[in-house]
């Protein structure tokens, strides 16, 4: 059902405040919620009803309403028991993310608005079903959206093509024209008319959203929508529902490959016998690989969450034939290897960059490796990434080949072995700084930078040689350890690396 049906259900008494504009978005089902941030909760084209007890204060509205449209809910209805009425900040803030308002009146339950609609619901799959099983005979007998596809062209004269992100053709029977993917992806608003191929191209989102994001896939026309009459652009809406429902579908298909490439990338990551890993790669199809590879990715905000970056990163490295999981805020795939993975992915990345929308996403890519040597190469493509994030490659993508041996030393050593170590040598160091207001753990590094050369160091620190020595002395007295023995530099310079 449409959002604007709602106004027409006289026994609920809902009452638009804000989106008058966006009533012909459809409801797919009803959620209620009073959680701060419901995002994990939701997947898009909900009605979310709300008592606003997440709400302590006026700032609290930003926070949840911005995670509505991030999770792409179709409207929002406010209980006015707890307030005496809805909020203006609250009003003000589904204005300025286009989330269509209506408030309940306090003598309708939210049950009742539950039940009142999920009966229409079921109403109307009842009407619709004979209908859809008349269209279907004609699809059943094609090849899936290939088939709805060729309906539209042979029924309307339009050509169409389902795309991903990153330029991949998901469906058509013809090659898509020549446009660049990174415009859709950059427009702020969708549907856009592109003009730089050879005839003018309409994109469309395939969900609620107005903007294009790296994983989704999208409608691409050979033709100008603007020029369409208002049924053609109705057919686009019920076309876009179709394949929403077949992204849908798809991912549901991969649901058990999911679960078990999660399994074999916790078992590399835990350090398992090489019989159990052997046994994983079996099940996800990888095991006839001579040699391997492993990527990591991740970003630099909450812009998605673990399936959507575990998604992204499968439609980055598609055809490569990944096992993808999500494991400590990465998403790590193993895949068989292949020369130019670097360079393939650097260039994806790069086409992906605007649907970002401002986070960057950071990939690190490890060296070849054999099945024995699967936990090394996910370290060494966790140790690639985190470099890529922290800025220290040449660009988001970072691989084996631009990692240092120190960052190499490191890659394998487990995050609790790494905090103690770290925290053993570094912590009575930070502690004196911040009593003391002192500068020992600079001091340190700048020391080991010139490898014990007192009067560089001195310079480099615009501070007298005596000066320094004295701050030696003190971190050799903090630490127990002679700066001036190679063991105990090495083991400083190690412990700096991993802040």
């Amino acid at each position: 059902m449409r959002l604007r049906s709602l106004l027409t259900l006289a026994d609920l008494g809902l009452e638009l405040l804000v989106g008058e504009e966006d009533q012909d978005r459809f409801v797919r089902w009803v959620v209620t919620t009073d959680l701060l941030d419901p995002r994990r909760y939701l997947s898009g084209g909900e009605l979310v009803l709300t008592g606003l007890h997440w709400r302590q204060h006026p700032a609290d509205s930003e926070s949840f309403v911005s995670a509505l449209a991030d999770a792409g809910v179709a409207g929002l209805v406010a209980g006015q028991a707890r307030y005496g009425g809805v909020p203006q900040d609250v009003v003000d803030a589904c204005r300025r993310h286009r989330i269509p308002l209506f408030r309940l009146p306090v003598t309708v339950g939210f049950a009742i608005v539950t039940e009142y609609i999920n009966r229409m619901f079921a109403t109307g799959r009842a009407t619709d079903l004979r209908a859809a099983l008349r269209r279907n005979r004609e699809l059943a007998a094609g090849d899936g959206l290939d088939s709805v596809l060729t309906l539209i062209e042979r029924d309307f004269g339009l050509r169409c093509w389902v795309m991903s992100s990153t330029g991949r053709l998901v469906a058509g029977s013809t090659p898509p024209p020549p446009i660049a993917v990174s415009a859709f992806l950059a427009a702020e608003n969708l549907p856009v008319v592109l003009r730089d191929a050879e005839l003018p191209c309409s994109v469309f989102a395939v969900d609620e959203r107005r903007v294009a994001r790296a994983g989704d896939w999208l409608l691409v026309f050979a033709a100008d929508y603007t020029e369409w009459p208002a049924e053609r652009r109705a057919m686009v809406t019920d076309l876009a529902a179709v394949v929403a429902l077949e992204h849908a579908r798809a991912d549901d298909e991969q649901r058990a490959e999911v679960r078990l490439a999660q399994e074999l990338v916790e078992q590399i990551v835990a350090g398992a016998e090489l019989p159990d890993i052997l046994v994983r790669l079996e099940l996800t199809g990888l095991a006839p690989a001579a040699a391997y590879i492993a990527v990591a990715a991740m970003m630099d905000a909450d812009m998605l969450r673990p399936n959507e970056l575990r998604a992204l990163l499968r439609e980055i490295l598609h055809g490569g034939g990944p096992a993808v999981a999500v494991v400590g805020g990465h998403a790590i795939a193993v895949l068989p290897a292949h020369p130019d993975a670097v360079e393939d992915i650097t260039r994806i990345v790069a086409v992906l960059a605007p649907g970002l929308h401002g986070s960057r996403l950071a990939v690190g890519v490890s060296g070849v490796a054999d099945r024995a040597g699967l936990r090394v190469a996910v370290e060494q493509a966790r140790a690639a990434c985190r470099l890529a994030a922290g800025g220290g490659g040449r660009d988001s993508v970072v691989g084996y080949d631009e990692l240092t041996a120190r960052t190499l030393l490191l890659a394998g050593v487990p995050e609790d072995v790494r905090l103690i170590f770290q925290t053993r040598l570094l912590h009575p160091l930070r502690t004196y700084d911040r009593l003391h207001r002192a500068d020992l753990v600079h001091t340190l590094e700048k020391f080991i930078e010139v490898s014990g050369a007192w009067t560089r160091c001195a310079e480099l620190l615009h501070i007298h040689v005596n000066t320094l020595r004295s701050r030696i002395q003190r971190i050799e007295d903090l630490t127990g350890r002679d700066l001036s023995r190679l063991e105990d530099r090495a083991n400083f310079f190690l412990a700096l690396a991993l802040r």
